[in-house]
């Protein structure tokens, strides 16, 4: 009798949420087991149920690639005026899109290339994090600048999204810690040590490696991002920097934009050795929705393409035309397969299983990428997966957690981690010459 009544009185609760009236609730509640409740209910009434769940908790996504987006716009690049957020963009991101989608924090990506040699990295860096700058000022009515976790809620208090700028690629720092610094003291609150190119003093994921992980110079940066408080990110990185990183680290870090390698098997995710170890460090790997990162099938398809492009590069040397064609009839029998929402909840559940729902998130890539999840195409979309979790049985505080206060915690936990650090040791002044032997 008292799990009848236990049973009634959820199922009552799932049905204000709703919007139901008290009668008809109450009767529901008589109906309706508790289990099937919100797993059962139907697509239109679990995102709505997650819309309510999101109205207490900040939706933080780690990874927007918005201001290169602007940077590379055919019309009018790097004009943070004629790429007008109040309108529907003819990309991924805009007020209206974010709104729907629940977005409550967001990093904004401030990513360069780790190929760009034209002037030196800095200054491409600097017009990036103008870009995102610009952005943030253009709209104070729906943007606030954040620096910390108190900003973000702060902000998400406010009815705002707090705006927090994370670096793309340790190239930017040029060897130098002390443009490391300069960097933070722009606002920049994390850095992903590689983008696709490997350092002198770290691995890329999709590169060759040269430094069997980090090298000397490699592990100061860490330990200066830990004295600053900027999150270390370790997407794109090998799994060698990863699990160097983590050893060196004296705070949480993260994966603005990553996957599960146990279910898609591509250089880009992250290894079930390393997730074992994310309760012990409190990271959090931030879910992207890269569709060759999160469907093995699409991962295939891609490696398939990349071969038959180099063997008709050879059948048609120096004939790209040729070459054109015969990829393109090589297309028409062979269609690009789907990623699909499931695909993405499928790397979530895994994460959870092997590191625990305290150490997921959500860093959807958006506008850094050409292809999308079926269902999850643009930032409006965030409340769908989050029905899909709750269909597979997370709880509440497994979505808040998901959701945002996952990587608020580590957010926070970096800026503890630096005010201890700056009282016991000042800002590094070691080189890469001086720890590695080679040029600054």
């Amino acid at each position: 009798m008292l799990m009848n009544n236990r049973r009634a009185f959820w199922v009552a609760g799932f049905g204000l949420a709703m919007g139901m009236p008290a009668a008809a609730t109450a009767q529901a509640a008589a109906k309706t087991p508790a289990a099937a409740a919100i797993k059962e209910a139907s697509l239109d009434a679990r995102i709505a149920y997650v819309r309510r769940l999101l109205r207490n908790t900040p939706l933080v996504d780690g990874h927007n690639d918005l201001p290169w987006a602007m940077r590379e716009a055919a019309k009018d690049p790097l004009d943070v005026v004629a790429y007008d957020l109040r309108r529907t963009t003819a990309g991924m991101t805009d007020i209206a899109r974010l709104r729907k989608g629940m977005v409550g924090g967001q990093f904004w990506s401030v990513y360069i290339p780790g190929e760009v040699r034209d002037s030196g990295y800095a200054r491409i860096q600097l017009e990036q994090i103008d870009i995102a700058k610009r952005v943030i000022a253009r709209y104070p009515d729906v943007f606030v600048p954040a620096f910390t976790a108190a900003d973000v809620r702060k902000a998400y208090a406010q009815g705002k999204i707090g705006s927090l700028l994370g670096m793309e690629g340790g190239h930017a720092i040029e060897n130098s810690l002390g443009a490391l610094r300069s960097y933070y003291e722009l606002g920049a609150r994390y850095m992903t040590l590689t983008h696709n190119v490997t350092l002198d003093w770290a691995d890329a994921a999709n590169d060759v490696p040269r430094n069997n992980g980090l090298t000397a110079f490699g592990k100061e940066v860490v330990r200066e991002m830990n004295r600053l408080g900027m999150i270390v990110d370790l997407a794109h990185t090998s799994p060698a920097v990863m699990s160097q990183a983590l050893s060196v680290t004296e705070a949480p870090v993260i994966w603005s934009h990553a996957a599960a390698r146990g279910i898609t098997d591509v250089p880009r995710n992250v290894p079930d050795s390393i997730l074992a170890r994310l309760p012990k460090n409190g990271g959090v790997v931030m879910m992207t929705f890269v569709p060759g990162f999160v469907s093995q099938t699409v991962a295939n398809y891609g490696a398939q393409v990349t071969a038959v492009r180099d063997s008709i590069a050879k059948r048609f040397p120096n004939d790209n035309d040729a070459q054109f064609k015969a990829v393109a009839a090589w297309r028409e029998t062979h269609p690009t397969p789907i990623a699909t929402i499931a695909d993405v909840a499928d790397h979530l559940d895994h994460i959870k299983k092997i590191a625990g729902a305290s150490h997921v998130g959500i860093g959807g890539d958006f506008d850094g990428i050409t292809e999308t999840v079926q269902g999850l195409e643009d930032v409006s979309t965030y409340p769908t997966l989050f029905a899909e979790l709750l269909k597979r049985g997370w709880t509440d505080t497994e979505l808040k957690g998901l959701a945002g206060e996952n990587v608020l915690r580590v957010l926070r936990g970096a800026e503890t981690v630096s005010a201890r650090l700056r009282t016991s040791r000042p800002a590094s002044t070691k080189t890469i010459q001086q720890l590695d032997g080679r040029r600054p």
